[in-house]
């Protein structure tokens, strides 16, 4: 049976997060401590005091999911078949499979944090849920609104069938979900995000961090790694380095991702990381799989 060990992105952070592992495992607590160290400030205190309102920006959410992540899967004696990660979460896949090492993630993780952020204050922009649609009307409806607005809004995260999020300009997500809700989805809803992430949107963020991932040394992974932007997998060092950048202007195929790994005898699938997000996915997505995690 091939296992499949799965990594979260942005929305899994909470605060507190860790704290108890931290307490209890000489391991994790070690990765904590390192990375603060890196860092050259402390994410300790924000994941495990807050405020809620810190912790959510988007600065310092992406390295705190990636620490938590990471610092979990090495107390594991874990020898993966396949892995992913949802958007950020690919980060953690990288370090988890041995492509990437983990103060050179941490660091190209917090710039894109920053990056992103600065993206969605420079191109203001909104995330909006879509549930209960097909994926191809959701697709027509966001061209539709682009259309009659003049500006963007596209499919960002294909989570799982009939669960999608659109990314773009405030006004064209409003438009959407305007003709969504006409079009009778079940719940079309505007997110409270800090851009239009996977979106044109995230141009600045792509242009900004293109310099340090091509600095970014990569080795060919242990075992495959299945891209967000092309859903399927890879060795490949150059080609992961290019699907990592084009990641940020492109939608999260999350379910096509899943589908390919079942597909490629994937029968137990893993969350490392904080929240169940994954679980519930992988869940809504494929019949008759082995489903766990570990928070």
């Amino acid at each position: 049976m091939s296992s499949a060990y799965l990594f979260p992105g942005q929305g899994a952070q909470s605060v507190g997060m860790g704290k108890t592992h931290y307490e209890q495992d000489e391991t994790f607590a070690s990765y904590v401590d390192r990375a603060n160290e890196i860092l050259g400030f402390d994410l300790k205190e924000i994941m495990f005091e807050g405020p809620k309102e810190k912790l959510k920006q988007t600065e310092y959410t992406q390295p705190a999911i990636f620490l938590h992540s990471v610092a979990l899967y090495k107390k594991l004696d874990a020898n993966p078949d396949m892995v992913a990660g949802h958007s950020l979460g690919e980060f953690s896949a990288l370090v988890a499979c041995g492509a990437v090492d983990f103060e050179d993630a941490l660091k190209i993780v917090r710039r894109r944090g920053e990056l992103m952020q600065q993206a969605g204050e420079e191109n203001p922009g909104t995330m909006a849920a879509v549930i209960g649609m097909d994926d191809d009307i959701v697709e027509r409806i966001c061209e539709q609104a682009t259309e009659e607005t003049g500006k963007e809004v596209v499919a960002a995260n294909y989570n799982c069938p009939g669960q999608l999020v659109i990314s773009g300009d405030a006004d064209a997500i409003q438009k959407a979900v305007d003709l969504l809700k006409e079009e009778g989805c079940r719940l079309a809803k505007i997110l409270e995000v800090s851009g239009a992430f996977h979106s044109s949107l995230m141009q600045p963020a792509y242009d900004g961090l293109k310099e340090s991932l091509e600095a970014l040394d990569i080795s060919e992974p242990d075992c495959p790694i299945y891209s967000n932007y092309t859903a399927e997998p890879t060795t490949d060092p150059e080609e992961i380095r290019s699907n990592l950048l084009n990641q940020l202007l492109n939608p999260v195929r999350w379910t096509q991702t899943l589908k390919n790994m079942h597909k490629n005898d994937a029968e137990s699938f893993i969350e490392v990381g904080p929240g169940k997000v994954l679980q519930g996915l992988v869940k809504r997505t494929l019949d008759d799989v082995k489903i766990s995690g570990l928070q």
